[in-house]
């Protein structure tokens, strides 16, 4: 079996085994005046909770309490994506690194961006910075610090060759996922994707080969199972963390400083509905890493460190659910569809069509929420797989192999392979006629066979005269047998956290820093709002990877 072709077959077994494990548009808008550094308390009031809710107060741990102190120079709380290449780098530089880690070992996720790495230019791809950081602040609605995108632009090149050359040790490729524009395009895409081909049998991945780089450097130790419970804070520094071990609390105190890497709150529902209500709507299939529970966010905000004013999760539009759900985060019956980001066509439950279905992955759940039961329903016919190549996808996306031959995600065979499941669960359904398809979907027939003609009659023309959508990307529905399924939000992750400075640092109301805290990834905030810009590949992870390896260099200095 080639190199590539294994690629494709064990991300996707990481993915649907990341799905089978997790069970399964933004408000919480604090105000607008001026806010100086408050307490737990007078900051539940400016999010409308109180403290009771999902802050609370900050645990007290007696010092009797404590049966166990180490010290050591640096502490990272979380052996996941940000954590472990931060330790790495620490391990490098020589600096002794205790890691916290909730569970028997963290996730590394796979998409990984970057700029200028040897493997892009390879490929002969560029980027313009000053074009990058105008798209990001439309996506952002003007709500974020550019300076922290232009420090992962120019930054992230340098990660991306020292991964491709320790992953290269283990006999493991990095890929660079170069393809470019073929057609003019509503929504510009950036190849800044990088992934590893993991070998087919499962033996590695992103953290059995990261903790042992990491420990073989000499400097470097994992305390598993023992999550972070607060952080030591004596004078205006943060000094160390206390963590509870299957013996009872310990406290780890780091003469350099400590980073919160735990991934956000994404498990967390009831601190969603807190701060972002609007998402629960959305998404009815929550495929956030278990652990990610707000804890980091917490024990920073305890620790006089501020959070984002807007709150916002990623979200694509993968969620899956059976012919009679209307969704929401609690649901407990979305299940992953991955086809669902395609530019299909899609109705909501009047049957009328209702956006351009080719954007970015959460614009059509955002269009839900003007929409009867704030979903949509996915349609398509027989010759899918023509189309799906046609629509010439990018990103995590792209069901068919990239210009330079690097797999995709999940390849076009796979997904039949996952279609098929779902339709004999009972989420995809399967009908000759419209008329059909329209009662097992809970669609009036009249006005879903009405939309598809319309929607037949663009295709024919290679015109989209009511929502704009690319020539390319139009798709008849005209052959049977005839496909849908009810379709909804995946949660990723959550986006908003701590505000930080471009050395990570975590900041306070006034902008001051908190001396001996840092903070990366999803607990991390003023880089995304309102929504992702999914079509740079891998920038979340690839920001999170590049802050978190910047940090343990410069602690090195």
């Amino acid at each position: 079996m080639s190199t590539k072709h294994a690629q494709g077959i064990s991300r996707r077994s990481f993915l649907a085994g990341t799905a089978l494990a997790s069970t399964g548009a933004v408000l919480g808008l604090a105000g607008c005046a001026p806010k100086e550094n408050k307490g737990a308390e007078e900051a539940n009031a400016e999010t409308g909770s109180t403290s009771s809710d999902w802050l609370g107060s900050e645990p007290t741990v007696q010092e009797s309490d404590i049966v166990e102190t180490i010290d050591t120079e640096f502490l990272i709380v979380g052996a996941g994506t940000g954590g472990l290449f931060a330790a790495c780098a620490a391990g490098e530089e020589g600096i002794e690194t205790f890691v916290l880690e909730k569970y028997n070992g963290g996730v590394v996720r796979d998409d990984v961006g970057g700029v200028n790495s040897r493997l892009q230019q390879e490929s002969g791809y560029t980027m313009d910075l000053q074009e990058y950081l105008l798209d990001m602040n439309h996506y952002a609605a003007g709500q974020c610090n550019l300076n922290l995108h232009k420090t992962w632009y120019e930054k992230s090149g340098e990660t991306i060759d020292w991964y491709e050359t320790v992953l290269d040790q283990y006999g493991v490729k990095l890929w660079h996922e170069a393809a470019e524009e073929k057609h003019e395009t509503n929504y510009k895409h950036r190849a800044t994707g990088h992934s590893p081909a993991w070998p087919e049998d499962g033996s590695l991945n992103g953290f059995t080969v990261l903790s042992d780089y990491a420990e073989k450097t000499g400097h470097v130790t994992f305390r598993y199972n023992t999550p972070m419970v607060k952080l030591v804070v004596e004078g205006d520094k943060v000094v160390g963390a206390i963590g509870k071990g299957e013996n009872g609390y310990i406290q780890v105190n780091a003469s350099k400083g400590v980073l919160v890497s735990t991934g956000g709150y994404g498990i967390n529902v009831d601190m969603q509905k807190a701060l972002q209500p609007h998402t629960t709507s959305l998404y009815g299939f929550n495929s956030a890493q278990p652990g990610c529970e707000g804890d980091g966010i917490k024990a920073c905000l305890w620790a006089g460190a501020k959070m984002d004013d807007t709150h916002s999760s990623m979200l694509f539009d993968r969620g899956g659910l059976p012919a009679d759900s209307l969704g929401g985060a609690d649901c407990g019956v979305g299940t992953l569809f991955w086809m669902g980001s395609q530019p299909w066509l899609k109705v909501n439950l009047n049957g009328e069509r209702f956006c351009n279905e080719s954007g970015t992955y959460d614009f059509v759940l955002h269009s839900d929420a003007q929409q009867p039961g704030s979903i949509h329903v996915t349609l398509w016919d027989a010759d899918f797989a023509t189309y799906a190549e046609q629509f010439d996808m990018h990103g995590c996306s792209r069901l068919f192999p990239f210009d330079n031959g690097a797999a995709p995600n999940i390849p076009i065979q796979a997904v039949m392979g996952m279609n098929e499941e779902l339709a004999a669960k009972g989420y995809i359904q399967k009908a000759d006629t419209l008329e059909e398809l329209a009662g097992k979907l809970g669609l009036p027939a009249d006005a879903l066979i009405a939309t598809v003609e319309r929607n037949n009659e663009n295709y024919d023309n290679q015109v989209d005269p009511d929502f704009g959508k690319e020539p390319f990307r139009l798709s008849p529905v005209r052959n049977p047998p005839f496909y849908g399924i009810r379709n909804t939000g995946m949660l990723l992750c959550t986006m908003d956290g701590i505000n930080i400075n471009t050395q990570g640092q975590a900041l306070r109301a006034d902008g001051s820093v908190i001396e001996g805290l840092y903070v990366t990834g999803n607990d991390s905030g003023g880089y995304y709002s309102m929504t992702y810009p999914n079509l740079s590949t891998g920038n979340a992870c690839g920001r999170t990877v590049t802050f978190g390896r910047m940090i343990a260099k410069n602690l090195a200095k």
